[in-house]
């Protein structure tokens, strides 16, 4: 008999997203019966706003929302996301130049699906979320790592990505603020990298979704913004997820110029169709009503930053940049690297998680998910009593 033809060895080369490995670990051992804190998940500990849900059921008794719908989105939801755009991003959009997508994640997968080609180069500034490598190379295209430590606080530069720059850079992504490390680029930073890309003819894949969560008088000033004239060669991606406690709902979208969301548009028509309507409706509720909720979440990821910030800075070897966006800090650890705790020798970042996990039940995600090793990447997205009782954890486990 014939042997059956092997599996996909595109998608066997993708590796299954390490955050979500990292938390799912977690939940195991916590369902055992483990008391183990999590600060593996980049999801916010909140119950989406009332107001959203209550939107949410109001859809339900709709039957329109029982029948597909445009698979780029609902139009009012296309025209809040563009009003969105200009308000956050200064940038003026036409609802037609919106995709509504199943999550943020969607949103990353079809951003280089239209503008990457086979062999072509990306340049990924690392520390980098884990997904976008996985996403390019899907797209068959090359993620160039450009590298920026502690020292930078984890901002690259201009002079770093022309060093990186080939003849077959067709895309740079830039995330601001940043998952894993919080960092945010000023607004001189942003015009900077957006000129450079300009004059090179760079498409910029600019990931948004934690715009609205910045700290200490801080903004993240978007690309475009920036850049006006950058608009024609960059895509937007964003969704409401973080904002508004809506990670369950799966709602995102993409953002750009004509061409390329006809294309993306053309691949959600057979990838997907249109999102969930009950939770597009919800996400337009979330858009256009009262931000109360939205700012009272952003007011405590503040306190608890302060909070893990200040605590973990405490444990001697541990090195922790000030992280001004997001709800992650990412602090460097190659003081606790290349020495034996507790009879154990350990190297490596991903090794000092496992440690970590195995002798003080608290899970972080390595600095291997993210680019080099020597990091480990903390979610604050979670009650401050846990989020205290971990770091304390770390701070007897290093003392």
């Amino acid at each position: 008999m014939t042997e059956r033809a092997p599996v996909s060895r595109k998608l066997s080369a993708i590796a299954e997203s390490a955050t979500l490995k990292v938390d799912a670990k977690a939940k195991a051992l916590q369902a055992a019966g483990r008391p183990v804190v999590s600060y593996a998940a980049g999801e916010p500990d909140f119950a989406t706003p009332q107001f959203v849900v209550d939107a949410a059921a109001e859809a339900l008794r709709d039957p329109a929302n029982f029948r597909y719908t445009p698979a780029a989105g609902l139009p009012v939801l296309r025209e809040a996301i563009a009003a969105k755009t200009l308000r956050d991003s200064g940038l003026e959009v036409a609802p037609s130049q919106v995709i509504v997508t199943n999550g943020g994640k969607q949103a990353v997968y079809q951003a280089f699906q239209a503008v990457v080609n086979p062999g072509d180069e990306v340049l990924l500034p690392a520390p980098y979320w884990t997904t976008y490598p996985e996403a390019i190379a899907l797209a068959d295209g090359v993620p160039v790592e450009v590298f920026a430590g502690a020292d930078q606080e984890y901002k690259v530069t201009v002079d770093q990505l022309e060093a990186a720059r080939t003849d077959k850079t067709t895309a740079l992504v830039f995330v601001s603020p940043s998952n894993p490390t919080g960092a945010v680029y000023t607004a001189d930073e942003t015009k900077a990298i957006g000129e450079w890309a300009l004059a090179h003819g760079i498409w910029v894949i600019s990931d948004e979704i934690y715009q609205n969560l910045v700290y200490e008088g801080a903004r993240a000033v978007s690309i475009v913004e920036a850049v006006p004239e950058l608009a024609g060669q960059t895509i937007l991606v964003n969704g409401v997820a973080k904002t508004y406690a809506m990670t369950g709902w799966r709602v995102g979208w993409m953002v750009g110029p004509a061409d390329a969301i006809k294309v993306a548009g053309n691949l959600q028509s057979h990838l997907s169709s249109n999102v969930n309507n009950i939770a597009q409706r919800a996400a337009l509720a979330a858009l256009t009503g009262p931000q109360d909720e939205a700012e009272k979440m952003r007011q405590a990821f503040d306190r608890r930053r302060g909070l893990i910030v200040s605590e973990l800075a405490k444990i001697p070897g541990v090195t922790v940049p000030n992280p001004l966006g997001a709800f992650y800090v990412y602090p460097d650890v190659t003081g606790l690297l290349r020495r034996e705790w507790d009879g154990v020798r350990i190297d490596t970042s991903l090794e000092l998680a496992d440690y970590i996990l195995e002798r003080a039940e608290v899970a972080v995600v390595p600095g291997e998910a993210f680019g080099p090793s020597g990091y480990l990447r903390l979610s604050y997205a979670l009650g401050e009593e846990q989020l205290l009782e971990g770091v304390q954890r770390l701070q007897r486990l290093f003392g």
